[in-house]
Parts: structure tokens; C-alpha cells; sequence
């Protein structure tokens, strides 16, 4: 049997409501701040939300550099973010694709919706005419989930793996553990992974409305997102996209790259109960950080940390630490967990590499982010764990769990371990 190689993180990128890049993003969190605010991009009158977490003063404009304005009119919003972070963590990996194989680096970006701005648009701007189909020539290319993989490849010239997962709001994660299995497999040298969403649009928090899925706090909207708070009532729908690079351990080594971190597990386990609603108990929860921590060959005790799903529904919050205790013991009420949805929003198909790089950071400047917004103690949930409540904590890392779970019932989770 082939030995497993191994994984590092070398790059980080992003764009999303708290930065526009990686250490604006961290420092945000870190200082505790709100990503909400009233939705800027259209009439909010008829709608029970008003709010969201979109990215701040963004205009392709500014990245002229990279995305000229009239290729920006062929890309859904989700494909400009997501060349946008990945510009930033192929910078931040230091590659000179000049000396690199071009035929073994990938790229695998995930998103839950794709571009549903251009759906809404394309759609409602036919019925509003007169019945004929002029459609524009762009309309599915824009639209389709996995062009923004293409477009990534085709601007870095990049012809290893290429392509998209879509798994709702577990996307993400599912597109990192697909990385990282790649590589450790040597079927790659490194692949540019993450994901992407741009869904604050009518048809998206109409959706969501709808299905008494999102936070109506319309007076309250910077606090309106407070995982594990008594007085929660939904999630707060956030944009933008996350990026990282992942290489093999021994590549990185021989160009000299900076290692942020070692990736050493990942599992994708199924709910098998409900498609919007989580198991009670957390079943599938459990069974995939359990399915992680085998993957990286450790036990429970040696976690210090928990970026947690999170997203501030009455029944996820509970049923996902009901999971976290189940799993970890008595280790649950040492470690630190926290809900950086708190501050972000909810990204959908992009959270998880956006929570992932918030791990990654966590490692490099020994602080773990808060949960914000926490006024009143939930008694369905256990107030000896620590849930890192309204203020960061100074902590050393050696390894940092993530959970992203999805409509569906999809649960998947990545494990970092500082580098030896």
C-alpha cells in the first residue's frame, strides 16, 4: 500500500464581511465585531429580513488588476470573490508557476448556490418583458456552480484537478477533505481550495424567510446572530468567499514555503434524518467528528479547539453540542469552542473555508475569536463549556477542529495540527 503524504496549508485568501483580506478579517474577529448590516443591494420593504452580512465597500473596480471590468460582466458576483481570495492565497503561497508543473496543481472551489444573482436577474427580467427569450449569451456560464474552479484555473493556468462540490452549507469542508485526499494520494502537488457565495438577493432571503430559517431582528441586526443565546431566533446570511492553498508536505519543503498549518483529517458522514432539520441528538454531528479524529489518528483530549457549525437556530446550536460532549468528555469543558458566525454571517456553500482560515489564524497568533452577542444562558445547554462568550481568548493551539453541516443532512469536518 501507497504511503499517505502529507498535507500543509501554505496559502490564505479571502473576502467577506469582516475583511477583505486575511488579516483585516482576523482582526475583526478578534476585536469581536459585527459583519450585519440593512441589505444595501435591494428593497428590503416587502421582506421579513432587512439585514444581512454582506462584504463592505466592494467594487470590481478596485481589482481591475485581476478581473478587467468587461470579463466582470461575465462572472455572477460568487466567481468575482472567489478569484479574489484565491489571487490572494496563491500570492500568500509564494508560487512562481514559471518553475511549478502546472499538469499537478488544482483547484476545487465549492459553493451551496452558484450564481443565484444572475438566476434572479436573467428569470425575472423575461417575465417582466414581453415573453420573448433574450436571455443573455452569459447567462449560464454565469450562473452554473463550478465555473468559478474553471476560471481560477484558466487565469493561473492551472491544469491538475478542477472542479466544484456542492453540498449546501457543508460545501466547503467537503471541498477541502477532497484536497486534502487528493494530495496525501500524490495525485497533486498543491490545489487552490475553498468556496464562494454571493446569495444576499431577493430569491435567496425570500427562500430562506420562508422556510423561518433566517434571524427577523430587524431593530436588533448587528446582535441578531447569537449562537447558543436563549433569545436566538436564525442565522444571518453572509457572503463573500475563503481560500486555501493545500500542498504536499515535501513540495512545500523543497521551495521553501511558509507552513501555516498541517491538515490531518477530514470525514463526511450523513444525518439521515431530515432535509433542513438536524438530527435531535446530533447523530450524524457525532459520528463525524468521531470519523475525524480517526482519520487523523488522535483522540479526543488532544483538541483545543472548535470552530463549531453554529449558526444560531434554536435546534442546531443544542443539537451540535449535545455531539461535541458525546464525542469529547470530559475534554469538552477544557477546550475552546466558538461560533464565528456570530460575527461573519452565514456564507452558505463558502462558511467553511472562511471558518477554516479562522482556525488556520487562530494557530498563528495563539488566539481563539469569540461567540458575540451572548446575553441570556440557554438552560438546554451545558454552562461548564467553554463557548469563548463576547471576548477572544489567548490559548495555544496544537489542534483545531471545524464543522460545517448542510441541508440534506450533510455533515463533514477538517482537523489542523500545529506544524512539528
Amino acid at each position: 500500500m501507497t504511503e499517505l503524504k502529507r498535507v500543509v496549508v501554505t496559502g490564505l485568501g479571502t473576502i467577506n464581511p469582516l475583511g477583505n483580506n486575511v488579516a483585516e478579517y482576523f482582526d475583526n474577529l478578534c476585536a469581536g465585531k459585527s459583519g450585519a448590516n440593512l441589505i444595501t443591494r435591494y428593497d428590503t420593504t416587502l421582506f421579513k429580513t432587512k439585514f444581512a452580512c454582506e462584504v463592505k465597500g466592494y467594487d470590481v473596480n478596485n481589482y481591475a488588476h485581476l478581473i478587467d471590468k468587461k470579463e466582470s460582466r461575465k462572472m455572477d458576483l460568487y466567481t468575482q470573490f472567489a478569484i479574489i481570495a484565491a489571487d490572494e492565497a496563491i500570492r500568500d503561497a509564494g508560487f512562481d508557476f514559471d518553475k511549478e508543473d502546472a499538469n499537478e496543481i488544482g483547484v476545487i472551489m465549492a459553493s451551496g448556490i452558484g450564481g443565484i444573482c444572475t438566476l434572479f436577474e436573467e428569470i425575472t427580467g423575461f417575465a417582466d418583458g414581453n415573453r420573448v427569450p433574450r436571455f443573455s449569451p452569459f447567462f449560464v456560464p454565469k450562473m452554473i456552480s463550478d465555473i468559478a474552479a474553471g476560471y481560477i484555473a484558466i487565469k493561473f493556468g492551472l491544469r491538475g484537478p478542477n472542479y466544484c462540490v456542492v453540498s449546501a452549507c457543508a460545501s466547503s469542508n467537503h471541498a477541502l477533505i477532497d484536497a486534502y485526499n487528493l494530495i496525501r494520494l500524490g495525485k497533486a502537488n498543491a490545489i487552490i481550495t475553498g468556496g464562494s457565495e454571493a446569495a444576499v438577493n431577493e430569491a435567496a432571503m425570500g427562500g430562506f424567510n420562508s422556510s423561518q430559517a433566517l434571524s427577523t431582528r430587524n431593530d436588533e441586526y448587528q446582535t441578531a446572530s447569537r449562537p447558543f443565546d436563549k433569545t436566538r431566533d436564525g442565522f444571518v446570511l453572509g457572503e463573500g468567499a475563503g481560500a486555501l492553498v493545500l500542498e504536499e508536505y515535501e513540495h512545500a519543503k523543497a521551495r521553501g514555503a511558509k507552513m501555516y498549518v498541517e491538515f490531518v483529517g477530514g470525514a463526511m458522514t450523513a444525518d439521515a434524518y431530515h432535509i433542513t432539520a438536524p438530527h435531535p441528538e446530533g447523530l450524524g454531528a457525532s459520528l463525524v467528528m468521531q470519523k475525524v479524529l480517526q482519520d487523523a489518528e488522535v483522540g479526543p483530549e488532544v483538541v483545543d479547539y472548535i470552530n463549531v457549525h453554529g449558526t444560531s437556530t434554536p435546534l442546531g446550536d443544542i443539537a451540535e453540542l449535545k455531539a461535541v460532549q458525546r464525542v469529547f468528555g470530559e475534554q469538552a469543558y477544557k477546550m475552546n469552542i466558538s461560533s464565528t458566525k456570530s460575527m461573519h454571517g452565514h456564507l452558505l456553500g463558502g462558511t467553511g473555508a472562511v471558518e477554516a482560515l479562522a482556525c488556520v489564524c487562530a494557530f498563528q497568533r495563539g488566539i481563539i475569536p469569540p461567540t458575540i452577542n451572548h446575553k441570556v444562558i440557554d438552560p438546554e445547554i451545558d454552562a461548564r463549556l467553554n463557548l469563548t462568550l463576547n471576548t477572544a481568548q489567548n490559548r495555544n493551539i496544537n489542534y483545531a477542529l471545524s464543522n460545517t453541516f448542510g441541508f440534506g443532512g450533510h455533515n463533514a469536518a477538517v482537523l489542523f495540527k500545529k506544524i512539528a
